[in-house]
C-alpha cells in the first residue's frame, strides 16, 4: 500500500480527545457531523449501504467503534470480534466517506455523542428514536436523529454462522 495513503487512512483514527478537536474545527469551518456507532465486524455490503447512507445525511461522518472489550459485554460470544479492534478501525477509516473513527470502552457511545454533539445522530433500522442512546442530547442542542434502514439479508453474526455450519 502506498505510504501516503496508508498515512491517510490511520490519521482518521483517533483519540475522542482529538476527534473533538477536528469535529469543533469542521462544525466551525460549517459543516454538518453526522455521528454513528457500531462493532463492525466483519465488514459486509449491509454495513456499506448503511455506512454511506449515514454519510449522505451530512458533510462528516465519524464513527464510534466499540471496542474488544465492549464488544464482549454486549453479549455477542466469546469469540467475537472476529477482527480485532485495530483492524476494525482500519477497515471503517478506509472508506472515503468515513472522515474519522473513534474507538470506545464503555457500554455505550453515551459519553462519545455527549462529548463531540453531532448535527445528526445516525442508527440502523432495528432502532427506534426512544431507544437511541444519545438522542434527547443531540435533538435538546438542535441536531437530528435519524433512523436508516438496513439492507435484509446480511449480519455478520449470519455470516459467522454460516461459516461455522461449512
Amino acid at each position: 500500500m502506498d505510504k501516503t495513503i496508508k498515512k491517510h487512512i490511520q490519521e482518521k483514527i483517533n483519540s475522542l480527545e482529538i476527534t473533538q478537536q477536528n469535529v469543533d474545527f469542521w462544525k466551525a469551518e460549517g459543516l454538518k457531523v453526522v455521528f454513528t456507532n457500531g462493532v463492525f465486524d466483519l465488514i459486509h455490503p449491509g454495513h456499506i449501504t448503511y455506512l454511506a447512507d449515514a454519510a449522505a445525511q451530512g458533510d462528516k461522518l465519524v464513527i464510534g467503534l466499540n471496542s474488544d472489550s465492549s464488544v464482549k459485554r454486549l453479549g455477542k460470544g466469546d469469540d467475537r470480534p472476529i477482527n480485532d479492534q485495530n483492524a476494525r478501525a482500519l477497515l471503517l477509516a478506509a472508506f472515503f466517506f468515513v472522515d474519522a473513527v473513534v474507538i470506545f470502552d464503555e457500554d455505550t457511545p453515551h459519553n462519545l455523542i455527549t462529548t463531540l454533539m453531532p448535527d445528526v445522530l445516525a442508527k440502523g433500522g432495528d432502532y427506534t428514536i426512544d431507544t437511541i442512546v444519545g438522542a434527547k442530547e443531540v435533538m435538546a442542542s438542535g441536531g437530528e436523529v435519524k433512523v436508516i434502514s438496513f439492507v435484509d439479508g446480511f449480519s455478520s453474526t449470519a455470516i459467522i454462522k454460516k461459516i461455522r455450519q461449512r
